[in-house]
């Protein structure tokens, strides 16, 4: 397994353009407007459920509020684990930092050669917004390798800093997507903490972007009019109540992975995260870990 470097293994200064702004000041979520200007990310102080780790099959896991800093339930929390296609928030938030959303992105060969074909051909034309909507829909590979690729400078390189930024100690990326790069090395790494803080800035930042997730499918047209249609990689969380908006992920380093916001009240996100966990186990793990949470939140 890929490990971080130990200068990557420090706690990151954050200044007041990372995870300050990104998740505290959203007021569309009612974050608060608590700054930390300098210093480091710690560990929030856990303030756990008494939910059973055994309950769930992930290696991983944890139930996050963004509002609070707090993490509510922790499996592992720390431990780094394979991303898979969780790797694409990064990739969207990255390339939204680099590109306006209204760019054209031409498809290039280079573009198709990830695993995985939803039907794009080279020499087509796509606005930027579509292919990181899609990528984030559908899990597409392409989509997301082609907007990626589009964005000027090194993507990778930008990723890994904002990952920095925002005090993400155990993760680190290699590739847009998250696919394995060899039987031994996958394409993104980090911990359940780090994709939860991730995500909370995500939605903070791009949450119509986020919140497209709860699409059962999607439809997108070229510039020249040719159609590409996938179904939605989130169906079997869509009739979770208060679902915000979901992230899926699997290889076989990784196994299972997903990630969801849902709104426990009114302006009230929690981030809930499962890592290492089966194709179907993973949808289980977070049904479970969110009605956990409700019932017992709500006494």
């Amino acid at each position: 397994m890929m490990r971080l470097p130990d200068s990557k293994a420090l706690m990151y200064t954050v200044c007041g353009a990372s995870l300050a702004c990104a998740v505290i000041l959203s007021a569309a979520y009612g974050f608060d407007g608590e700054l930390r200007e300098k210093g480091t990310v710690p560990m929030p102080a856990a303030a756990m459920l008494s939910i059973a780790p055994t309950s769930i099959a992930a290696r991983a896991a944890v139930v996050y509020d963004p509002i609070t800093k707090q993490i509510l339930f922790a499996k592992n929390a720390d431990m780094q684990w394979p991303l898979a296609s969780l790797t694409k928030l990064m990739t969207a938030d990255t390339v939204l930092s680099l590109s306006s959303e209204n760019t054209v992105v031409t498809i290039t060969p280079e573009d198709l050669k990830p695993d995985g074909d939803w039907g794009f051909k080279p020499g087509e034309q796509w606005s930027l917004h579509d292919l990181l909507t899609f990528g984030l829909v559908v899990s597409s590979n392409d989509a997301m390798a082609a907007a990626a690729n589009a964005a000027p400078g090194d993507v990778i390189s930008a990723m890994n800093h904002r990952a920095q930024e925002l005090g993400l100690t155990q993760t680190y990326f290699s590739n847009p997507t998250g696919l394995d790069v060899d039987l031994e090395t996958a394409g993104a790494y980090g911990s359940a903490h780090d994709v939860a803080v991730l995500a909370a800035t995500f939605l903070a930042e791009h949450p119509a972007l986020f919140e497209a997730t709860t699409a059962s499918s999607m439809t997108i047209t070229s510039k020249e009019g040719d159609i590409v249609y996938a179904k939605s990689t989130d169906v079997p969380l869509l009739n979770i109540p208060g679902l915000i908006g979901a992230k899926t992920g699997y290889t076989d380093l990784a196994g299972g992975n997903l990630v969801a916001a849902f709104d426990l009240g009114i302006n009230h996100p929690l981030i809930v995260v499962v890592l290492g966990s089966t194709v179907d186990g993973r949808f289980t793990d977070m049904q479970t870990l969110i009605a956990a949470t409700r019932a017992e939140l709500s006494q």
